[in-house]
């Protein structure tokens, strides 16, 4: 087998997810954000792990992500977070997962499907505070949708909910701005009669950073798998290999495509059987460090479709068949999902996300 994989630490995800369970109010309930595939961790393992560590929602980004943990045996709350179509609003409502809904259009089709089978359709209305992308203005806001979501056969309102543009900043001004059109929004309902069983508003840095921003239910994605910094949070998996091949180059020697990278002394190149086709990424190409055997070492010339070149002293006591760790910590060396995103000028999610399917994955 292949010696590329990942190590998806299971007891980690269930820490992080108690620890931010006791930064909560007991009023409070935690949905567990496990779209795109548990951010690379795997979502059936990951929602089974938070399910049972305290999280009592999930949360996808389309049906067929929920419809996927049902047929697991996963029977909690399900929220669709993003835009359903079509087909997939059907699938929702056979598999018992709710909608988001932000215009007029998806609302007339969902109620349409739920008399259609007969069976009831739960709906969350998303409310643009803000974010500027998907939501419904809250100058759209009136009493037709008041009608409707009150009055429509077969169609049940859940929730109401916002997102947050900027949480995660150090200037909270817009955040604070987004809170109080949510707040302002709440009240018009609360002054029509009443409200939605849920309100929800937080993401992750909301989460850890604005307790006012909790209501009865807060959105967690990135901090479940410690792709945050914060110092308490634990990181929900590891990225390895091996060394599978080791050579002595020459002062002066031209390592991989393009020539990028030319020696300086005399040393040693393994190669090690990971590259961009794995979410290895080319942008890290003579910026990145590898760790074997608890010691960084840098990757040196391009980095491959399925390999990376690691320079090596020639004393160092590197072997065939060595841990090589792409991602995670061994000895006194530690990689962060972050540190690898500051080097591709991107953010922890999209290097989590993006390590391929073909690097198989092991949940411990």
């Amino acid at each position: 087998m292949r010696p590329t994989k990942v190590i998806v630490h299971l007891d980690n995800i269930a820490d992080n997810v108690r620890l931010i369970i006791s930064r909560l109010t007991p009023v409070t309930q935690l949905m567990a954000v496990v779209k795109a595939n548990g951010y690379g961790h795997g979502a059936v393992a990951v929602a089974k792990t938070v399910l049972t560590a305290g999280a009592v929602w999930l949360g996808v980004a389309m049906a067929e992500e929920g419809v996927a943990l049902r047929e697991a045996g996963i029977t909690a709350p399900i929220l669709i977070l993003g835009q359903s179509w079509e087909g997939q609003i059907a699938q929702a409502i056979e598999h018992n997962i709710d909608l988001t809904v932000f215009d007029m259009a998806t609302f007339d089709q969902i109620a349409r499907e739920a008399a259609r089978l007969r069976k009831e359709a739960w709906v969350h209305i998303k409310i643009d505070t803000g974010m500027g992308r998907v939501g419904m203005p809250i100058s759209e806001w009136n009493d037709e949708w008041w009608h409707r979501l009150n009055h429509t056969p077969m169609v049940k309102w859940r929730g109401l909910m916002t997102h947050f543009a900027e949480s995660d900043a150090e200037d909270s001004t817009f955040t604070r701005r987004q809170l109080q059109n949510f707040l302002d929004m709440i009240e018009s309902i609360r002054r029509r009669g009443s409200l939605p069983s849920l309100i929800h508003a937080a993401n992750s840095c909301a989460t850890l950073k604005y307790p006012g921003t909790h209501f009865n239910l807060v959105r967690v994605g990135i901090a479940l798998y410690g792709g945050i910094d914060d110092p308490e949070l634990k990181p929900g998996l590891s990225w390895e290999s091996r060394v599978v091949y080791l050579k002595d180059v020459p002062e002066g020697m031209s390592i991989g495509y393009g020539r990028t990278y030319r020696t300086v002394e005399a040393m040693k190149i393994a190669a090690v059987p990971v590259g961009y086709a794995d979410g290895y990424r080319r942008q890290w190409s003579n910026l990145a460090s590898v760790i074997i055997e608890g010691h960084c070492y840098p990757v040196v010339g391009r980095i491959s479709m399925d390999q990376i070149s690691v320079g090596l002293p020639l004393s160092a006591p590197v072997r065939v068949g060595d841990r090589v760790t792409l991602l995670g910590s061994d000895g006194t060396c530690t990689i962060r999902a972050t540190d690898l995103a500051e080097l591709a000028q991107t953010i922890s999610y999209e290097i989590l996300t993006g390590i391929g399917s073909r690097v198989v994955r092991e949940w411990v």
